[in-house]
């Protein structure tokens, strides 16, 4: 096994060596006023060179989602929320107005107030039916049953993650759920991508009418197709190639079949 020491000397050399223009910035840096308040010795030169950009960038799909999810939470506003494997920045935020409680099927060792984190295997929920009243589950359905995270290989792993989250959602409760959208494929094995249709499938059991959709929010491929899309087209899936979905569901308090016949007794 190499010593970590050696690969760290290593990795910078190489950065060094790919980093002309930083050398030259040293330089600069070192012949300028209060330079010699820190050392700058080659040993802790670590060059970033990619960060030079007009404007910030950043992750469309994750600071979009997790910003629209919090907001949902924020107007949904329960007494405590649930989140299964999301983004933790998305739970350690939130959790700052709302009691939040993470479970994922690897645990983190995460400590905030009004957060806890707990180990749960998302094709068996350590909740009773009917139970939860706000609950996310983002960017982590598409990965069930792919081995990516050391899960067991399942090509129905999703549909059975999908249907155990719905077991528990309560009566009036929420489901925020996010996934990517566009042709629908399997990148093996980082991901599955959905067409908005499969998407509504799964929630459209005539078996079980218990679930209608609140709102969904569309977030572009790329910066020149604009920002998110609150309340969108569902017709925009059809051209995205890898795009992010957002689905906020509610369950009926009664199935709308149930709610048809009281009407008419």
């Amino acid at each position: 096994m190499i010593p970590r020491p050696l690969i760290d000397f290593i990795n910078r050399t190489r950065r060094i060596l790919l980093s002309p223009f930083v050398l030259k910035d040293l330089f600069t840096f070192r012949q300028t006023k209060g330079a010699h308040r820190f050392t700058t010795h080659f040993s802790d030169f670590y060059p970033c060179i990619k960060d030079k950009t007009v404007k910030t960038n950043f992750d469309r799909h994750y600071i979009y989602h997790t910003s629209w999810a919090a907001r949902v939470v924020r107007e949904v506003f329960p007494s405590f929320h649930v989140d299964i494997s999301s983004s933790l920045y998305f739970s350690g935020i939130v959790s700052a107005f709302v009691p939040v409680r993470f479970y994922d099927y690897r645990p983190a060792d995460l400590a905030l107030s009004n957060l806890t984190s707990e180990k749960g295997d998302l094709l068996n929920l350590p909740f009773k039916d009917k139970s939860i009243k706000s609950i996310s589950c983002m960017h982590t359905i598409e990965h069930v049953g792919l081995g990516r995270y050391g899960d067991q290989i399942e090509a129905e792993g999703d549909l059975k993650a999908i249907a155990e989250l719905k077991r528990v959602v309560a009566p009036g409760g929420h489901l925020i759920l996010v996934l990517p959208v566009g042709k629908p494929r399997i990148e093996f094995n980082a991901h599955r991508i959905y067409s908005y249709e499969q998407v509504m499938e799964m929630f459209n059991d005539p078996a079980d009418d218990a679930f209608e959709l609140k709102e969904f929010t569309f977030i572009p491929e790329y910066a020149y197709q604009g920002p998110i899309i609150r309340n969108a087209n569902p017709a925009l899936v059809k051209n995205a190639h890898y795009a992010c979905g957002c689905f906020w569901f509610v369950r009926r308090s009664a199935p709308s079949s149930s709610r048809e016949q009281n009407s008419t007794t």
